[in-house]
């Protein structure tokens, strides 16, 4: 990962932490839900959650498996995360390390799952950590990825590829299901499953959490109005006198496994 862009993740981020924790969102939904029904967490396995954000994925994991890693490049965000899993309660098999999704500092064959959810689209190698996510999964472990949908029409994908760097400059950019289907086959994991899974957002604790100012927002949102109607078809953009008040992506979920050891 290139030095500077990893440190305006650490900048964005870190300034972000709070917001991100206090999401109350991010702590459940029907792809946590779904994930959970594909990987069948068990009191054997033991799981890693890449870039875990606010610590919303590990803290759901956690009574489900033996022990959760929640790693992330941020470490004020793991900070935060931390401190909300500690205010939570309940929980004592979580624990946290600073690593770079693309160069995970855990040997070969740690974990029997792993977990990466929206998160992705701000990796600027995707290929090669999926390869570290092959390396770090034990032969028959399972994983879940869930990122945003690149939506087919181009002018739709433009759309959202600018509207996602005006809103976070760390955004790099999102993938077709065709994209993660390739990736997923050239770092030798198998793809079992996909699912698309809509989400809606509330325009303005969407913007504010990536720490927005007022004239950013404002700018964000006449972007929105402007767009052509397709884009407000396909995104169901709700809004009421020229505010944003909703819009709705698509998540991918994307379920893979590694090869189970050849039998002799």
């Amino acid at each position: 990962m290139d030095k500077k862009f990893k440190n305006r993740v650490r900048e964005q981020f870190g300034k972000t932490a709070m917001a991100y924790v206090q999401a109350a969102r991010f702590s459940g939904g029907k792809d946590l839900e779904e994930a959970a029904r594909l990987l069948k967490p068990t009191q054997d396995d033991n799981l890693l959650d890449v870039a875990c954000g606010g610590g919303h994925t590990a803290l759901f994991f956690a009574p489900l498996v033996r022990q959760v890693v929640a790693s992330d490049l941020t470490m004020q965000m793991l900070k935060k995360a931390q401190e909300h899993l500690a205010e939570e309660g309940g929980v004592d098999n979580v624990v946290f390390r600073e690593a770079d999704a693309e160069d995970l500092p855990f040997p070969a064959g740690s974990f029997t799952l792993l977990t990466c959810r929206i998160a992705p689209h701000h990796f600027p190698d995707v290929p090669r950590a999926l390869k570290e996510f092959h390396r770090v999964l034990r032969r028959g472990g399972r994983m879940v990825i869930i990122d945003t949908l690149l939506p087919a029409d181009p002018e739709i994908a433009d759309f959202y590829q600018t509207m996602e760097q005006m809103r976070d400059p760390t955004h790099i950019r999102a993938f077709s299901e065709a994209d993660w289907a390739q990736m997923i086959l050239d770092a030798e994991l198998i793809l079992q499953e996909t699912k698309v899974i809509p989400k809606t957002h509330d325009f303005q604790d969407w913007a504010k959490r990536a720490g927005l100012n007022r004239k950013e927002i404002q700018q964000l949102n006449r972007y929105f109005m402007d767009a052509p109607q397709k884009v407000h078809d396909y995104f169901k953009i709700e809004s009421f006198a020229g505010e944003v008040e909703t819009y709705t992506d698509q998540k991918l979920l994307v379920y893979a496994t590694r090869k189970e050891k050849e039998k002799k």
